[in-house]
């Protein structure tokens, strides 16, 4: 079949020659396709419109259609149509209902107008889901900077949590934050207008913007935070198979995730989202000082062991704020330590009677327990005043269970007098070397001087060159024949 351009192709080339086969050579066709497109274009009379068989009930499906305003669907409507006469099948209704619900959006669209963003102006936020675990998005409207925050929750607190995270990722705050009407920052709707929830005019309050609510059930209101949490499920919650048991992955994934997207060439605005951020940043209102209190808030005293207690556990803080009182919240598995307003540290939750250590909050790794000697005899303060190498004798001497030791301190001290305090010391290495812990056996090496044997490291293996000798082909080995 011939399409609309290749028929009027083929009709201006049948005008200029006058003829069917002078017009098929031109066009690359037959005389009969030619003939057939200029009588078409010729006739006059136009053909009968074709009959459907579900044309008794077309003013039936139009009305219905009219009255819901293009809601209703085909399903719905086949009793009503079966109940007036109509015996087609249900695939020529569904076809019937599609052209009718078509030509009344002519009539009937919205003709909305694309959105046209300022700087600094909007940031959208909303809500997905995929099983228990749910995610917070946010997109700034202009520059596109995205934003995500895994939850096991839609509550209040959580939401306002993870809207003031992106206030700390963006390096500011936007004039207006457009919102969906959530139930959770939803106060009541009076005449239309939406009243925000106590919570959240006080946190637009303290970090100073406008909270607005889309209009019900109107999601093109806000497609571009739409598309964002369809992009989060494909693109990291599905292929990384993210879970709400383990949130803390969830959302460092999720920030790895937003340095890549965000760094890429947007196919919207044909720019980077971080690139026009720096543009934006100079129109954003200042973060405040304090961050806001944001859910329930417990008051702990911090301990001497520079801990807090929350259900029966303990989780370690700085040691700076040992006696004084600071604030615990615990969001999405997580017990956050704040002090004035400051994040001083976050703990994951722990079972009843478990302990949750930071060693950055104590200066570093536990040392090692050392006990350390405490010499009380005379005996034993002469002995422990030859150093290092008497406390290492005399500790594994100890742990050998040499029970003789306290009397042997008196023998060693006078070996001391008599060979002096550098071979006294060398006996007691070569000692602790061999494992020979009795007085008896440091007085050997004493008497034995320079004549013992000094066992040392084992080193590498000796290579020697060989020299190359040149090779003689079997040949020459070859015995004569005898005759």
């Amino acid at each position: 079949m011939k399409s609309a351009r290749e028929r009027m192709d083929i009709i201006s080339a049948y005008r200029e020659v006058g003829s069917f086969r002078g017009a098929a050579e031109i066009c690359a066709t037959t005389a009969k396709t030619v003939k057939r497109v200029v009588e078409a274009a010729e006739r006059t009379d136009e053909d009968p419109p074709t009959a459907h068989n579900y044309d008794t009930v077309t003013e039936l499906v139009a009305q219905r259609i009219e009255k819901t305003k293009g809601r209703i669907s085909a399903k719905r409507l086949l009793p009503a149509a079966r109940a007036d006469g109509y015996a087609g099948s249900d695939r020529n209704f569904r076809r019937l209902v599609a052209e009718q619900k078509a030509l009344w959006k002519i009539d009937h669209h919205r003709g909305r107008r694309p959105g046209v963003w300022e700087p600094g102006d909007v940031l959208a936020i909303d809500w997905g889901a995929m099983g228990t675990l749910h995610v917070f998005c946010a997109v700034l409207a202009w520059s596109r900077i995205r934003f995500i925050y895994f939850a096991d929750n839609e509550r209040s607190e959580t939401t306002l949590a993870a809207l003031a995270a992106c206030f700390e990722f963006l390096g500011g705050v936007p004039k207006t934050v457009l919102a969906d009407r959530m139930g959770c920052l939803k106060g009541g709707v009076v005449a239309n207008v939406v009243i925000p929830s106590p919570d959240y005019v006080r946190l637009s309050l303290h970090y100073g913007f406008n909270p607005d609510f889309c209009e019900p059930a109107d999601p093109a209101s806000k497609g571009l935070v739409e598309n964002l949490v369809g992009y989060a499920k494909s693109d990291l919650m599905i292929p990384e198979d993210l879970d709400s048991r383990d949130l803390v992955r969830a959302n460092e994934l999720g920030r790895d995730w937003l340095e890549e997207v965000n760094a890429a060439v947007h196919s919207e605005i044909c720019c980077v989202p971080a690139e026009r951020l720096v543009v934006e940043l100079e129109l954003f209102g200042a973060l405040p000082q304090l961050r806001a209190n944001i859910g329930t808030v417990v008051y702990r005293r911090v301990d001497k062991l520079s801990c807090v207690r929350y259900a029966s556990a303990r989780y370690s803080v700085p040691t700076a704020l040992i006696a004084k009182v600071v604030e615990v919240r615990v969001a999405n598995g997580q017990l956050q330590v704040s002090h004035l307003g400051v994040l001083q540290a976050t703990h994951g939750l722990v079972a009843p009677g478990e302990t949750s250590i930071l060693d950055d909050h104590y200066g570093g790794p536990r040392a090692k327990p050392r006990r350390a000697l405490r010499p009380r005899t005379d005996d034993e303060v002469a002995f422990c005043a030859l150093g290092p190498v008497a406390e290492t004798y005399l500790k594994r001497a100890a742990a050998a269970g040499m029970t003789s030791l306290k009397s042997d301190l008196v023998v060693l001290n006078q070996l001391q007098r008599a060979h002096g305090r550098d071979a006294l010391l060398a006996a007691l290495s070569r000692a602790i070397e061999f494992g020979r812990f009795r007085a008896n056996d440091v007085n050997s090496i004493l008497l034995a001087g320079a004549g013992v044997a000094r066992p040392s490291v084992r080193g590498d293996a000796i290579v020697v060159p060989l020299p190359i000798v040149g090779s003689r082909p079997l040949s020459d080995y070859a015995t004569g024949t005898l005759s």
